[in-house]
């Protein structure tokens, strides 16, 4: 499994431009018409807005979605009468559409993960490699931080999220160590991201593993994990997924860039289910039984190449997927 943040460009400078990654390749996977509806899931600092509004006419709109504060702020900059930035969780996909009176659009773009700016804010709590409160979430006005439910779970909650979430085979020796390191500190155990990464580190070097035999910091997989827990990204992830193929137009797109196996994993197998890979088929004919008529078409998959691998980092796992809203 590749993760977030080894790929991303602050595993090599601390403070690192955010290039969005597969840029040309997502707005392309689009296919923009200029007079057509888009919706940029996942606004970040708004680069694949900038470009998808470069591609689209006057008579064009484009919405913007991130739960992030700080991507609100950067939308503030973006003044263009065709596009509107909601503050919201890309989940609420159709409850946002229906706010601004939009019933379809042409296209969903969704750029998975943690944006670079995110990690290099030490006080965002989402990096290993600076010291900063133990947060990780999207939006820290709400949910519970990685540090209040790293405090309150079981031992064996935490290893199923590491096991799930991280594919980390050391799960239960580190939740273990975070247990200990809770009765041994109490209330003020595991206050900053150094301090677990520490702790991980520790756990792994007793069993023998180094950053070169894993091939990255040994902290990776545990931040991932809990990351993924603590914003409940996969479910979010599903229920977008959802909600897009059913406000997607005929011929609309739905374009989704991936940083880990599990992601991708989840994306793949979606575009599968609605492409009809298991829809029930006449026995003799193998047509699609009526009412259970594919609603999406499989346009392909694109992976970085070398130059934009050497380029920017944080491409070195991305994995875009695209696929097209048919008649069903």
């Amino acid at each position: 499994m590749s993760s977030d943040e080894e790929t991303r460009p602050d595993a090599m400078s601390s403070r690192s431009p955010h290039l969005p990654v597969l840029l040309e390749q997502a707005v392309a996977g689009l296919a923009i018409r200029a007079d057509g509806t888009y919706v940029d899931g996942t606004f970040g600092r708004g680069g694949h807005s900038r470009r998808i509004l470069a591609e689209l006419g006057p008579e064009g709109r484009l919405v913007g979605i991130d739960r992030d504060p700080e991507a609100a702020r950067e939308a503030e900059a973006l003044v263009d009468a065709r596009f509107r930035f909601v503050a919201s969780r890309f989940s609420a996909l159709a409850e946002v559409l229906d706010g601004l009176g939009i019933d379809r659009i042409d296209g969903l773009l969704l750029d998975l993960g943690v944006s670079s700016p995110q990690f290099d804010r030490p006080e965002r709590g989402f990096s290993f490699r600076s010291a900063g409160p133990l947060d990780m979430r999207m939006d820290p006005r709400s949910g519970i931080s990685a540090r209040e439910w790293l405090l309150g779970a079981s031992e064996s909650e935490i290893a199923d999220v590491l096991r799930r979430y991280g594919d980390e085979r050391a799960a239960i020796p580190i939740a273990k160590a975070i247990a200990a390191r809770r009765r041994d500190a109490g209330a003020a155990a595991l206050q900053t991201t150094t301090e677990l990464a520490s702790l991980v580190a520790g756990v792994l070097r007793r069993r023998g593993a180094t950053r070169s035999t894993l091939g990255k910091d040994p902290a990776t997989r545990t931040f991932q994990a809990v990351r993924i827990f603590v914003n409940q990204e996969l479910a979010e992830l599903a229920d977008v997924l959802k909600a897009a193929v059913g406000r997607l137009a005929v011929g609309g797109r739905l374009v989704v860039i991936s940083f880990n196996s599990i992601e991708d994993r989840l994306v793949k197998r979606f575009m599968a289910e609605e492409a009809g890979r298991n829809a029930p088929r006449d026995p003799v004919r193998g047509n699609v039984l009526p009412g259970h008529a594919p609603r999406l078409r499989i346009v392909g998959r694109v992976l970085p190449d070398e130059s934009e691998r050497e380029r920017n980092p944080r491409a070195r796992s991305a994995v875009l997927r695209i696929a097209e809203r048919v008649q069903g």
